[in-house]
């Protein structure tokens, strides 16, 4: 793979987390550059890292004027512009996107959000009633637990129900032929390794960390920990142009990128985590249907790259 990997509309979209159409009105704006190659529009990704790069610049300046309280920070996290009957869920997998069209489907009066944050921001989103549905791929080091450790401590005194969608593959991707021999946690003691990192809050960044606790290995020894990306496509992405010698995701999206090997570490459980007083109500009432549904299964399934033999099922609840 080249330096500056031609794109596609649909693959900017999914770096980016937004719909295909928001990527031919930005185009059309000027605000990111693209160019016809035939009749295909094509993006390259430098373009794409340099408006994302321009876009956090922008966000950092407009945080820097706000008030540093809880409530000047969700309002960055959450704008003011959706309804109280309004139905958010967080989330940056796919099956979520189309959990949100089962949900409009079943209810075609309630407008369903997706906000792509991570695991973290999520659960704070749902523990200050700002998003209805929270996703969590988050593992506790100490106990070897995914979710319930952070949903007790994140989400105090509200009693919440945590349910399963799927496992996924997390590991390491490399340059193709794995040329710095890279296998296991240990090797982040290594000087020669260069990291591409991903943003704080977001589960792989707290897999990372808690492995490099219990290892004992500090972030800051590490060349490139502090260089992050906001997506599985834009760490492959990085990996794959030689920018750095490794990063973390899941397997599916090692599977969109060319010239790079997966190295499985670990399967994830990635779970929804909503309100125990929300259950009875609709949509929510209709979640765990809609989740063990063979039709749902069925169109995961096609998708491949999950586990799905538990999904729909309660984990917990707290």
């Amino acid at each position: 793979m080249s330096g500056n990997t031609a794109l596609t509309p649909q693959e900017v979209a999914d770096m980016l987390k937004i719909a295909k159409n928001t990527v031919y009105e930005l185009i059309k704006r000027g605000e990111l550059k693209g160019y016809k190659v035939g009749k295909k529009i094509r993006v390259d990704t430098r373009d794409v890292e340099e408006y994302k790069n321009r876009k956090k610049n922008t966000v950092s300046r407009q945080n820097n004027t706000r008030k540093k309280d809880n409530s000047s920070l969700l309002d960055i996290l959450y704008p003011g512009n959706t309804r109280e009957d309004d139905f958010v869920i967080c989330g940056q997998d796919m099956l979520l996107d189309i959990l949100s069209r089962y949900i409009e489907m079943h209810y075609p009066e309630i407008r369903t959000f997706r906000s792509y944050i991570g695991s973290y921001k999520g659960l704070l989103g749902l523990y200050m009633g700002k998003v209805q549905v929270a996703t969590a791929h988050l593992w506790d080091g100490d106990s070897g637990k995914y979710n319930i450790p952070f949903v007790r401590r994140l989400i105090p005194g509200i009693p919440t129900v945590i349910i399963h969608l799927a496992c996924r593959m997390e590991g390491f991707y490399v340059a193709k032929g794995n040329p710095k021999n890279i296998h296991s946690w240990e090797d982040f003691k290594r000087p020669d390794i260069n990291l591409i990192n991903r943003e704080r809050g977001c589960g792989v960044r707290i897999l990372l960390d808690e492995h490099l606790r219990l290892l004992n290995i500090k972030g800051k020894n590490i060349s490139g920990y502090n260089r992050e990306c906001l997506s599985h496509l834009a760490v492959a992405s990085t990996v794959a142009r030689g920018e750095a010698d490794v990063g973390i995701g899941n397997e599916k999206t090692s599977l969109q990128v060319q010239n790079i090997d997966f190295i499985p570490l670990q399967k994830e459980r990635y779970e929804l985590v909503i309100k125990k007083d929300d259950m009875d109500n609709p949509p929510f009432n209709s979640i765990t249907k809609i989740l063990k549904s063979d039709k749902f299964k069925q169109e995961l399934a096609g998708i491949g790259g999950y586990d799905l033999s538990e999904t729909g099922n309660i984990t917990a609840e707290l």
